[in-house]
């Protein structure tokens, strides 16, 4: 399974990089890098549930799960 954030859906992006040598030249010889996503592995405690859970969440989805609760975050994902 490709590593995603299992609130946001967050995962790795391809993107270019950029140097200052391609004003000079014309072309970018530098490649490609692949950009993760901040993920955390970390247990939430599921009150209504009597549970805790061990998810690959965001740092934003953190801020999600502090801000909805556990239960309605995790529900609206569809992890529980």
């Amino acid at each position: 399974m490709a590593r995603a954030c299992a609130i946001t859906g967050k995962a790795t992006l391809v993107g270019g990089r950029y140097s200052n040598r391609v004003r000079a030249t014309q072309f970018n010889a530098t490649g490609k890098v692949r950009r993760k996503a901040n993920l955390q592995r970390r247990r939430i405690y599921v009150p209504e549930l009597g549970k805790t859970i061990i998810v690959d969440v965001s740092t934003k989805g953190l801020r999600s799960i502090k801000k909805q609760g556990p239960r309605a975050a995790l529900k609206k994902a569809g992890v529980i």
